[in-house]
């Protein structure tokens, strides 16, 4: 069993922390006294954050990066534990996702999901997570999605990713923990974020959407007591559940009817 207390006086770093759920995960961290290192690309969003957090007596460290850009998990590295900080819990929040029929979307578009979503995931955890073995305590979240349970046709690379970033948590949740570090995938579905008009996947956004911040508490309560993966609404555990009854083919025809551009 863990506590959220445990993350008081820690350096935290959340990426993707400009919005949506990075935003609301790095107020839940800061509620439980974290300290925190926010990194995405929008500068003006993260001064608003890191204001609004310092207000409330954080200690708030900002990182400019692209995580696109293969040389930016060294250069969040760099600015970072790098420069001295122990950084002892790593939220892998930062992802991407785009609609449309595979054949149809820019090559970069769909490389952009694997780089960001799976490659920069990958690097930044192989960074960070040796210090925390070497300490025996540490925390790591990545984000994955409901959309990881079956592919997911018109969001076919970034079901595809997250799947891959569920799996990884997983088998590393089992390597890390003999050494006290506790490892989560987080499987959320419609979320109150600006994923769906970023991604133009309006069609996926359903009828009940659950608000980030709620999102947020469920994960830095189910990372402090090592729950390896979390779905955090009800619905999703059904549909997690039914993938594993009904035919993964019968469920990928399905989608694909019901979500096919018109």
């Amino acid at each position: 069993m863990g506590n959220c207390q445990e993350f008081n006086g820690k350096w935290a770093l959340v990426t993707g922390a400009s919005s949506g759920i990075g935003a609301e995960l790095a107020r839940e961290l800061a509620s439980h006294g974290a300290r925190l290192i926010l990194t995405a690309r929008r500068e003006d969003r993260l001064q608003v954050l890191a204001a609004e957090l310092a207000a409330k007596g954080t200690e708030i460290r900002i990182v400019l990066a692209d995580l696109n850009d293969p040389a930016a998990p060294q250069k969040i590295y760099d600015a970072t534990a790098g420069a001295g900080l122990a950084v002892e819990i790593l939220i892998n929040n930062a992802g991407l996702g785009q609609y449309g029929a595979f054949h149809q979307s820019p090559e970069e578009q769909e490389l952009s999901q694997v780089r960001v979503n799976c490659e920069a995931m990958v690097r930044l955890t192989r960074l960070f997570l040796p210090p925390m073995v070497e300490r025996r305590r540490g925390w790591v979240l990545v984000l994955a999605s409901t959309a990881s349970f079956q592919p997911v046709p018109y969001l076919t690379t970034y079901a595809a990713s997250k799947a891959f970033d569920r799996f990884f948590a997983q088998g590393l949740a089992a390597e890390v923990a003999r050494f006290g570090v506790k490892v989560t995938a987080l499987c959320p579905g419609p979320t109150e974020t600006e994923f769906f008009d970023v991604a133009h996947a309006s069609v996926f956004k359903g009828r009940s959407i659950q608000p980030a911040a709620e999102v947020a508490r469920q994960a830095i309560a189910a990372l402090a007591r090592g729950q390896q993966t979390l779905i955090p609404y009800f619905a999703g555990k059904i549909a997690a559940l039914m993938v594993r009854l009904l035919p993964v083919g019968w469920i990928t025809s399905l989608v694909e009817r019901l979500a096919r551009p018109k």
